[in-house]
């Protein structure tokens, strides 16, 4: 049975900083790509990070580019997701999916991913 489970989230004030964990079980982690994918209140869903199965190539929405980062510790069969410099509009809950495709397009929809947490809220707010 594949498990997916986030931690980590919580109340930051804008300007500080996160670290998001996934701890996976039942699948083939290290060879897996991963992705990290978020919903505001009244929003859809949107993708912000992904990760190749060795973690050798990773893409952020441009929102979040220069302020997180996305890892993958095989060993550990985790993935993070290190967020620096949060903003009021970071705030959202948190998932952490299975990658299913790889998009050279840069542009991810719901169907490229797979097996999704149950998530953990992050909420920016002085």
């Amino acid at each position: 049975e594949v498990q997916l489970v986030e931690s980590g989230g919580g109340l930051v004030e804008p300007g500080e900083s996160l670290t998001l964990s996934c701890a996976a079980s039942g699948f083939d982690f290290a060879g897996r790509g991963m992705g990290w994918i978020r919903q505001a209140p009244g929003k859809e869903l949107e993708w912000v990070s992904v990760i190749s199965w060795a973690g050798d190539y990773k893409d952020y929405v441009d929102a979040v580019k220069g302020r997180f980062t996305i890892s993958k510790d095989n060993a550990k069969n985790t993935v993070y997701l290190q967020m620096n410099s949060l903003k009021r509009e970071d705030t959202a809950v948190y998932y952490c999916a299975t990658l299913a495709r790889w998009r050279y397009d840069h542009v991810y929809h719901r169907g490229d991913f797979g097996y999704r947490g149950l998530g953990t809220q992050v909420t920016v707010s002085s």
